[in-house]
């Protein structure tokens, strides 16, 4: 099992910046890819970003593409997403996620951090 912390979410104004952090305990070696999530009220949970574990590769969704930035601390078990330009419509609860070697989805998911954008 792997278990996953979030941290870092709060209230900002537009415009602002936020940097969301996961740690991650347990089963760290079985882990092959990290994604973060967000769950706006009312609606459905959507990626916004992701990384693989052991290589450099990154997603991001439309919406996060050239203002937020994913990154990763493999020493410390730690996958960062780095918010900036901050706009009341990212407002959500935001999720880190875990896919283990082999599996297809993401099993293990952190408890939320609530990020709130004010206009």
């Amino acid at each position: 099992q792997v278990q996953l912390v979030e941290s870092g979410g709060g209230l900002v104004q537009a415009g602002g910046s936020l940097r969301l952090s996961c740690v991650a305990s347990g089963h760290t070696f079985n882990i092959y890819f990290m994604g973060w999530f967000l769950q706006a009220p009312g609606k459905e949970r959507e990626f916004v970003s992701g990384i693989s574990w052991n290589a450099n590769t990154t997603y991001y969704s439309d919406s996060a593409k050239g203002r937020f930035t994913i990154s990763r601390d493999n020493a410390k078990n730690t996958v960062y997403l780095q918010m900036t330009s901050l706009r009341p419509e990212d407002t959500a609860v935001y999720y880190c996620a875990e896919r283990s070697r082999g599996s297809s989805g993401y099993g293990f998911w952190g408890q939320g951090t609530q990020v709130t954008v004010s206009s």
